[in-house]
């Protein structure tokens, strides 16, 4: 594994930027040994609280916590005088949903499922289910009891959950991948890596260095396509990590965020390395909460959506972070028609062939429009579908490159 160069610039959040915790992370070459981090941790009177080694940067990512009354801008004002390592908040995310409501039993094609309309999923499922794909989910503890997604989680990951009951959020955004029993998924036979980087409560949130453990371990395990149902701010050290998941041929899509049309862009959704999912109801009209810009790339359904819960329920949820996971699940479905599309393929592909909806072409509020995953599969004629394994990935590089 080559490794990779510290982020560039100053590492300094913006001066209104309040979403992070009382923690640094803290990336420095490996010539620089663990005593000696601990020396130079000392010397600004900080306590290292993590060493996760990080293979896709060659190297280890630390995390200090900073005492009361020690700023964060103060201390990395401090490091970056000193010209040591590169330094940053330990930034927070949640996730981008609306809260979820109970809702009746299902029955097999409930109707209230209609994604499976918007998407021509019958005839769409006539060409591929995304057999032999593996999507790498993000987010909360799955309840992989569930009957709508048993068995289609091959792997889990802890990457700082710790004993946390299975979640609606988690649960909900891998059925709606993945169903295949009373509810249908986007894709029904992909494989599911369910990492868990967010706590199970009302409030559960991540980190920088939580999610940046889950994008290694994903691309060592063999995603194809990684989906973020969550939001936050823009963090250099994830911002690298996302541009070599896409130089590594991993598809990702992120949900463009639920802080309405006035708010900031919110990330990894407007990373340009990320395809970034709005969402939209049963007509079509975009979701009032939704984020706009001209980051976001396409829209999916995500209002009302009827998706698994833990315990054997069901839920109705909204937001940009099921469209994300309808996204996602589009996305296994191209990669397993044709399995050595690239990252950029799959975003041209799903843009060239979206419904346009609000002002014509690619707009701020829809992007290029609604995902159509039937006319996607459609530009590939199933007699000449690519059965063979997934091309050479590019080595990764360093300079920040737009995937739009």
């Amino acid at each position: 594994m080559p490794v990779i160069p510290l982020p560039p610039g100053s590492g300094m959040p913006p001066l209104n930027e309040v979403r992070f915790r009382n923690e640094l992370v803290f990336q420095i070459p490996n010539t620089v040994s663990p005593d000696d981090v601990e020396q130079i941790a000392r010397r600004f009177r900080l306590t290292v609280m993590s060493a996760q080694p990080i293979g896709i940067l060659g190297r280890t990512v630390y995390t200090f916590n900073l005492p009361e009354g020690l700023l964060v801008r103060e201390v990395i004002r401090q490091f970056e005088g000193a010209k040591i390592g590169a330094v940053q908040p330990n930034y927070t995310y949640v996730f981008a949903q609306d809260q979820s409501a109970p809702s009746p039993e299902p029955t097999a094609g409930d109707p209230a499922q209609y994604v499976i309309e918007k998407f021509h999923l019958g005839d769409s499922h006539r060409l591929t289910m995304g057999d032999n794909v593996t999507v790498a989910v993000i987010d909360s503890e799955i309840d992989t009891r569930h009957p709508d997604i048993a068995g289609v989680v091959t792997e889990r990951y802890d990457a700082g959950c710790g004993a946390k009951a299975p979640d609606a959020h988690g649960t909900g955004m891998t059925g709606a991948i993945a169903s295949r029993r009373n509810l249908l998924g986007v894709a029904p036979n992909v494989k599911v890596i369910a990492i868990c980087a967010f706590g199970g409560d009302a409030t559960a949130e991540s980190t920088s260095i939580k999610i940046i453990k889950s994008l290694d371990y994903a691309i060592g395990h063999g995603a194809r396509v990684i989906d973020m149902s969550f939001a936050g701010p823009r963090d250099p050290a994830l911002a690298q990590a996302l541009q070599i998941a896409r130089e590594k041929g991993v598809v990702l899509i992120g949900a463009a965020g639920n802080a309405g049309p006035k708010s900031p862009p919110l990330y990894p959704g407007a990373d340009p390395n990320v395809i970034a999912v709005t969402a939209t109801d049963d007509r079509d009209r975009l979701f009032k909460g939704a984020n706009q810009g001209k980051y976001v790339a396409v829209a999916a359904p995500g209002v009302d959506i009827l998706v698994p819960a833990p315990g054997e329920g069901v839920q109705l949820t909204t937001g940009t972070s099921v469209a994300s996971a309808h996204v996602s699940g589009v996305a296994a479905l191209l990669l397993a028609q044709k399995p050595s599309r690239t990252p950029d393929e799959i975003r041209a592909i799903l843009m060239s062939t979206a419904k346009d909806l609000g002002p014509k072409g690619v707009d701020p509020q829809f992007g290029a429009g609604l995902v159509d995953p039937l006319k996607a599969l459609r530009l590939l004629p199933p007699a000449t579908s690519d059965k063979s394994a997934m091309a050479p990935m590019a080595p990764a590089g360093t300079a920040v490159a737009s995937a739009r």
